[in-house]
């Protein structure tokens, strides 16, 4: 069978708006079994992974790796999980996002939300080149890489960049996995809060960024993945994003495992992946 092919490609075709001049400090933090954990992420980069032409569908999912909008889990939650995904025929785009600072950019709060915004942006203006269906391109995230993924669904109206076109930012639907959602105590991550938002958090950032309060009926359906003894993202986050979407009668299924703490990724003795697939076949993104 012929294997996924991948190729990596800056995020922006020119200067990135907003940005700072700074000196580009990224590295490689930690090499676990499970892959590199990336930090002080200033140059943002799409990697393109391919189907075969036999599997090829026309889906595709843009991945947001976690990380505490500290650095990136970029093996596990993102090239791992794209691998995964091609051999279902979907097309898949691991999102290497800029950590929030004010030394790389003038807004660090909206910062991430542009990157995932462009990065819509890029693959809906490839659609036809790359031959997708620009009804089926989706959004996945990991823990802050799912509040990422589902600040995307919930924000698309508001563009970060005024000069995008609205109708090139919303995702057909949304797969969180263990995703912080809300900012609010006492159950938000308050490492990715605080890394996001400051330390002073305004009362009107906190709302903004709690995607719970900002869904509404046009939402793109979710799936979403959470264990109950997560000691790091607690599982009410993923129990408020589903009650939030129910009360606006957003098609959504929330999977809740009885163990497996937080950053599992793939690794867990239940297959939740398995499940993944039916949701997706569901809804008619594979075969």
């Amino acid at each position: 069978m012929q294997k996924e092919t991948s190729e990596s490609m800056a995020l922006y075709s020119s200067p990135i708006p907003g940005a700072r001049a700074s000196i580009d400090h990224e590295s490689i933090e930690s090499q676990e079994a499970t892959g590199r954990f990336v930090i002080d992420i200033s140059q943002p980069q799409l990697t393109a992974y391919w189907p075969s032409a036999k599997l090829h569908n026309g889906s595709a999912v843009v991945i947001c790796p976690g990380g505490g909008y500290r650095g990136l889990s970029v093996d596990m939650e993102g090239h791992a999980i794209a691998v995964e995904l091609v051999k279902l025929g979907i097309s898949a785009f691991v999102l290497k996002y800029r950590m929030p600072s004010t030394n790389t950019m003038d807004n660090p709060q909206m910062g991430p939300l542009q990157d995932i915004q462009q990065a819509l942006h890029v693959v809906n203006t490839h659609a036809t080149k790359w031959k997708l269906n620009a009804k089926k391109i989706g959004v996945m995230g990991f823990s802050a890489g799912g509040h990422l993924a589902s600040s995307a669904a919930v924000h698309y109206s508001r563009p970060v960049l005024l000069t995008t076109d609205p109708k090139m930012l919303k995702p057909a639907f949304q797969i969180l996995i263990y995703p912080v959602i809300s900012m609010e105590q006492p159950i938000t991550h308050l490492g990715t809060k605080t890394l996001l938002l400051g330390e002073r958090a305004s009362a009107a950032d906190i709302r903004y960024f709690s995607n719970d309060m900002q869904v509404n009926e046009d939402a793109p359906p979710a799936f979403i993945l959470h264990a109950n003894d997560d000691n790091h993202v607690p599982v009410e986050n993923s129990l408020r994003y589903y009650q939030a979407l129910r009360n606006s009668q957003v098609p959504v299924q929330l999977l809740i495992l009885p163990y497996g703490g937080h950053g599992f990724g793939m690794y867990h003795q239940y297959n939740w992946f398995e499940a993944l697939k039916m949701w997706l076949k569901l809804y008619k993104l594979i075969d």
